[in-house]
């Protein structure tokens, strides 16, 4: 591709590089300029423009970003996304429902290594996105670019790029109780208000004392694909009320604990074919904690497993919760806290 200035007389058929003023309005940057344009462009006074002229090795952006689009996404209706209309080299994919995003993180590497007027950004993997949320956009950044790197590019795209959706439509939610007797309403409606972003719904309020064997005569009880726990009094050991009741409900422990504050605290287990998540405390805010990204990966089908907990620290530092009863800092001396 060439780029840079040109008489006027030498610019029909090139593409205009920079929005120029004219007396009524103004030619907007990427119009390939005709004859018209040109004669519009006289009168208003230029006689030199900053153009763009493809060679005949290349591609214009437009078609470049669309076939890239097209191969990361090469089955939209079967991979949940849709390919929003091309425009200034851009294709916007967006979620055509919810679910988590799924993509190969090395493949998105290998497609922006290609070129460096190649690039597709994308939403962190397994992020859960609602419909019509933007998952990705493919933008060439130059107004053409080599037919060799874009063919390249679409080598290594490896369709690797869609939408899990939910395969789990019920939850189960048991709560329990520790001195004062509590309904579990805000647990239930946060909990419900949660699951439901994703299509699920939950089960009638279940609350029980916070002894071994109510909570797993309840957790027996439960009909939903997926069983949560949440506890009046925070499970700070294997050995602790929660896991007891579900080892004596006939399920097992898979993994206690994760590097994801908040929710430290968490636990996995199951129950015959079903999947068991002790919720911690943070839990009953709707902000974002540990427990969102276990949950939405049950609930989108993936088989959690506890190497996989183990490894969310990066990126597991998220915001404190503002009703925390013992927020991170506070153990710090005064003087290193910030102000």
């Amino acid at each position: 591709m060439k780029f840079g200035p040109v008489p006027l007389s030498e610019a029909e058929g090139a593409i205009l590089a920079h929005s120029v003023a004219l007396n009524d309005g103004r030619l907007r940057k990427g119009r390939v300029l005709d004859a018209a344009d040109l004669a519009v462009l006289e009168a208003a006074g230029h006689d030199c423009l900053t153009v763009a002229r493809l060679d005949p090795t290349d591609q214009h952006e437009d078609a470049a970003a669309l076939a890239l689009a097209q191969a990361l996404v090469p089955e939209p209706e079967v991979m949940g996304l849709e390919l929003r209309p091309v425009g200034t080299g851009r294709v916007n994919i967006v979620a055509t429902g919810a679910g988590l995003v799924q993509l190969r993180p090395a493949d998105i590497h290998a497609v922006n290594c290609v070129d460096a007027a190649i690039t597709v950004a994308t939403l962190p993997e397994l992020m859960r996105v609602e419909p019509g949320a933007m998952v990705a956009t493919v933008k060439i950044i130059p107004y053409g670019v080599a037919d060799k790197a874009i063919e390249r590019a679409c080598a290594v795209a490896g369709a690797g790029l869609r939408i899990l959706p939910p395969v789990i439509r019920r939850a189960s939610l048991v709560q329990t109780w520790v001195g004062t007797p509590d309904d579990g309403t805000k647990g239930h409606r946060v909990t419900a208000a949660r699951l439901h972003r994703l299509g699920v719904i939950l089960d009638r309020p279940c609350v029980v004392t916070h002894q071994i064997a109510p909570l797993a005569e309840a957790l027996r009880a439960a009909s939903g694909e997926v069983v949560l726990i949440l506890t009046g009094s925070a499970t700070s050991d294997l050995q602790d009320t929660a896991p007891e009741a579900l080892r004596a409900a006939g399920g097992e422990i898979i993994h206690f604990g994760m590097p994801v504050d908040p929710g430290n605290l968490l636990f996995l287990g199951q129950l015959g074919a079903r999947c068991v998540i002790g919720l911690p405390g943070c839990a009953k805010s709707p902000a974002l904690n540990g427990a969102d990204w276990v949950i939405e990966r049950v609930i989108c089908g993936l088989h959690v497993t506890a190497k996989e907990i183990m490894s969310m620290g990066v990126g597991g530092l998220l915001k404190e919760i503002p009703s925390r009863p013992r927020p991170r800092r506070q153990g710090e001396p005064a003087a290193w806290r910030a102000d």
